[in-house]
């Protein structure tokens, strides 16, 4: 067994007695159902969802020698004469292009100068007569091949961290495109090659500059395909370990939840088991990589970007068009661009059957809270010092206050959304209330309650419950008033005793003629106890 040659299955067999193993071993089966035209596969997914896992999982069961029988027998993989005989068949190279390309910048050697001699080093330990030192790796391959008739599984782990990272012409970066183009899509490709697997962060873009991975079926976070359950925990995953591990479930969905992928609920794994582990819901997720994330993508501000993320922080969800996405993080010209990007890294969630955009968790929410909350920009440290205005005009019941805050809101920092109907009224409101979301859990909007459904109410957090359920009832060019007494004659109020503490009802109304709002706030003592 080498480094990158038929590297075994002790990594995969150390992490599967993990107490916090999930099995996706299925994947296996469906990569080996798929026919000549469909054995290469770029599955794309945001950091830290279980991609390496994976790959390590498919180095354990393709690689030669590794004897795996055993260490998969007892895993969901249907274990059928397909399965078995291919397992251990296949010389299996495996590379994170990431590591490698940083291994060789530290020994100040060409990346990709590197990854040929060492892919081709061993190829020629393992096939002394066969290989020589002059081959570049795909001439390796195929003189192996027809020599042997031996197909290889290459598996590249951060496959697009030169694309992604480099500039694009940077040397690096168009020799590594190129090391690609001679590997998967030189004329004795399709022969020596039985699966090639690639897992990365961002989506192939078809560039002529990429054409080396044109022939590639793509899955992404956003087009998941039927691979949408292979990385990452599904909910009935979810509930099992924290069933298994006595967590409170609703409290982790709320944390880690919200990410779409082909109607799956997906979670990300590593907040999930830190949260487990830890007995602690925070960010964990979010703390593995640098803030500069989105710093750097979000500070260029393309056709008002920061108005959309505000949008979406708040609870609402915006229209995006993904096909404009780029698969490197230097060259954006466009707002759709770099939100697609995001997407792509993680911190949005996109659902493909409204085409919209969102923020999928609590997790998510709190990056971008404090990112707003500490930002440099003056416009977004003054719009949250105005939404904490609000939160606590609310709470104090000073409803001329918060109306005017709620104008001066809409007047500086949403001005494009125009006020047609109660739907844009309501996205207003819930931007203006985004300090909430410390104290409170995600305004739910057609909150069903009494004899009817409020429009937006907040629900305090498990330890806030000594906060106030807020009841927010709008009206359109009508009166404030007459939404405090829709509360009152639909029983809202009495629906909400479950929940500790008192009820505050939000009467809020915009007036045509005026262009002004109106607030009204009252205090609803439950049980009549004060």
């Amino acid at each position: 067994m080498g480094r990158f040659l038929n590297k075994g299955n002790e990594k995969f067999e150390r992490f599967s007695r993990s107490r916090y193993y999930v099995d996706k071993t299925e994947l296996i089966n469906r990569l080996l159902e798929r026919d000549e035209t469909e054995k290469f596969i770029c599955n794309s997914r945001a950091r830290r969802f279980g991609k390496s896992v994976t790959a390590n999982m498919l180095v354990a069961y393709f690689s030669k020698g590794a004897a795996s029988e055993a260490l998969f027998k007892p895993l969901k993989c249907v274990k059928d004469r397909l399965f078995m005989e291919n397992m251990n068949h296949y010389d299996t190279i495996f590379a994170d292009i990431q590591a490698v390309f940083v291994e060789a910048r530290r020994s100040k050697e060409d990346p990709n100068e590197y990854l040929d001699k060492c892919f081709v080093g061993e190829l020629k330990a393992a096939y002394p007569e066969i290989v020589s030192d002059r081959d570049v790796l795909e001439k390796a391959l195929g003189k192996i091949y027809q020599a042997t008739g031996s197909q290889f599984v290459i598996i590249f782990d951060e496959w697009d961290y030169p694309i992604r990272e480099l500039e694009p012409q940077h040397t690096e970066r168009t020799d590594y495109v190129e090391f690609l183009r001679g590997l998967f899509k030189s004329s004795d490709a399709s022969e020596y090659i039985r699966l090639a697997y690639l897992t990365g962060i961002m989506p192939i873009v078809r560039t002529k500059g990429q054409s080396a991975v044109n022939n590639f079926i793509e899955y992404t976070m956003t087009n998941p395909g039927d691979l949408a359950q292979s990385i990452g925990f599904v909910e009935a995953e979810v509930r099992a370990l924290c069933e298994r591990f006595s967590v409170d479930f609703e409290q982790m969905k709320e944390w880690y939840n919200g990410y779409d992928l082909n109607n799956t609920a997906i979670y990300n794994p590593l907040s999930v088991v830190r949260a487990i582990s830890g007995r602690r819901f925070q960010q964990y997720w979010t703390v593995t990589g640098t803030y500069g994330d989105i710093d750097d993508l979000i500070n260029e501000n393309y056709d008002g970007l920061r108005e959309d993320i505000i949008r979406m922080l708040s609870g609402n969800r915006v229209t995006i068009n993904i096909s404009d996405g780029r698969n490197d993080l230097q060259t954006f010209q466009s707002k759709n661009e770099v939100l697609t990007a995001l997407i792509h890294l993680g911190y949005f969630a996109y659902d493909a059957d409204t085409r919209e955009i969102y923020v999928p968790n609590k997790e998510i929410q709190e990056v971008f809270y404090q990112y707003m909350e500490n930002n440099r920009d003056d416009n977004l440290s003054r719009f949250m010092n105005l939404s904490e205005k609000v939160f606590n005009a609310v709470i104090e019941e000073d409803g001329e206050c918060t109306a005017r805050l709620i104008q001066s809101i809409h007047n500086d920092f949403i001005s494009a959304l125009e006020y047609n109907n109660e739907n844009s009224l309501a996205c207003t409101i819930m931007i203006a209330l985004i300090a909430a979301f410390t104290h409170y859990h995600k305004p739910v909007r057609e909150f069903p309650c009494g004899k009817g459904f409020a429009d937006i109410v907040y629900l305090p957090l498990s330890d806030h419950l000594g906060n106030p359920v807020i009841v927010v009832e709008l009206k359109w060019d009508r009166s404030a008033k007459a939404a405090i007494s829709q509360i009152k004659e639909k029983q809202y109020p009495e629906s909400l005793e479950q929940y500790w503490g008192e009820v505050l009802l939000v009467g809020i109304n915009y007036d045509k003629k005026t262009k002004k709002h109106l607030c009204v706030i009252e205090r609803h003592i439950k049980n009549g106890h004060a």
